[in-house]
């Protein structure tokens, strides 16, 4: 089969690779009939290179048709499926918690890490991702969603990880109606942030430097801000002086901006250089984030607010200006998205035929999985007005 391979660093290649099996009675094979480019997949295209390996096959958002099935899946061939981006067992006690991200069936026990992605590096399995014509599936007894035939593949597929991640960024914000949150950064996860909040009645404050991001935000009622100094206080300003209740932080270990994120750019770009042996401890024990738009979130949130982080971070030495955490009282919630903890909630207004969430108005661009390296290249740099890739292996 065809697949998305990493080769490199800012280097990924389409590769003809074996086609999956099934390995245990509870796996299942699908045919992918779209899976996209997510900004975390950007994260391996330019920073975790260390934890990677040529050919290993990326991708974690993904969606199609089972063409086998073991005995114990609880799925047949034909059934139309989402993948969620983790793989979970959905018995063991985490799981039972609502917190399929750290299932004990599947931790990255080696490397000290939460439940086993798609697609996404050493550090969360090596696992084989869904950017290619074909996708094992483990665990399917649990973790695929079953859905209908009657809608186009872009209303079903960011169940697998988009609208999750960003309907759990909100809901840790701990806002009610009525509350203000402000969204930094309008990518593909801070749009959904922006118009979920929305639609549960806050309003809504987005802070992005890209004017396509920013014009899709303002067409679903986002108050929108260019990336400079005057946004944060803007947003003070149309908060009575305070700041919002809550910042939701959709940018995460690759900001731009100040000075130590530059610094921390630099370090991140040196260690792609480095032999494997030498560049994973660095990251592991080292690593540094690029936390302008952190450092942008304890300052813009009011005293006694929320600072909810869905952009993933990475680092294990960044500095955090904890005086100030403490003395504005701020809480901070984290973590990567547990997907089938809110899937309920969210497939009515999937399905809804009003379209709440504007899934009509979110993929800029749907080309054939053959050109996924030069889509990695015009997301990663933000070109041809690029918020989200959707890739048709079956093109």
């Amino acid at each position: 089969m065809k697949a998305v391979t990493w080769q490199g660093p800012r280097k990924m290649s389409v590769e003809d690779v074996p086609d999956p099996r099934l390995e245990e009675p509870s796996d299942a094979i699908i045919e992918v009939t779209s899976t996209a480019i997510c900004g975390s997949d950007l994260h391996l295209y330019e920073v975790l290179g260390p934890f990677m390996r040529p050919g290993d096959i990326v991708g974690h958002e993904s969606m199609g048709r089972v063409v086998d099935a073991g005995p114990e899946s609880n799925l047949h061939p034909g059934d139309r499926v989402v993948v969620p981006f983790q793989i979970a067992c959905g018995n063991c006690y985490f799981c039972q918690q609502g917190l399929q991200t750290q299932c004990e069936t599947t931790q990255v026990t080696a490397q000290g890490s939460g439940a086993m992605l798609f697609g996404y590096s050493e550090i969360y399995g090596s696992v084989p991702g869904g950017q290619a014509e074909y996708l094992r599936v483990p665990h399917a007894d649990y973790g695929p969603i079953k859905v209908g035939d009657e809608l186009p593949d872009h209303r079903y597929l960011f169940l697998s990880d988009v609208l999750p991640t960003a309907w759990q960024a909100v809901a840790y914000a701990l806002r009610s109606p009525g509350d203000s949150v402000a969204v930094l950064g309008l990518g593909p996860i801070g749009q959904f942030c922006a118009r979920i909040a929305q639609h549960l009645g806050m309003t809504v404050y987005a802070i992005d430097p890209v004017p396509e991001r920013r014009e899709m935000a303002a067409r679903h009622g986002a108050v929108v801000y260019d990336s400079t100094e005057d946004s944060v206080g803007q947003i003070k300003e149309a908060t009575q002086g305070r700041g919002p209740d809550a910042v939701i932080d959709a940018v995460g270990m690759e900001a731009h901006g100040d000075a130590q994120s530059r610094l921390a750019k630099f370090a991140q770009r040196s260690v792609q250089f480095l032999p494997d042996k030498l560049g994973k401890p660095v990251m592991e024990k080292a690593g540094m984030d690029r936390l302008a738009a952190l450092y942008t979130g304890i300052e813009l949130v009011r005293r006694g607010g929320t600072l909810s982080l869905s952009g993933v971070y990475g680092g294990q030495a960044s500095p955090l200006p904890m005086l100030t955490l403490f003395d504005k009282q701020i809480q901070v919630t984290m973590g990567q998205a547990n997907v089938r903890r809110w899937v309920e909630e969210i497939l009515p207004l999937v399905e809804d035929s009003d379209d709440p969430l504007g899934l009509e108005d979110f993929v800029t661009h749907r080309l054939p999985l053959s050109e996924a390296p030069s889509a990695y290249e015009m997301f990663q740099k933000k070109e041809d007005g690029c918020i989200k890739v959707v890739l048709d292996p079956t093109a």
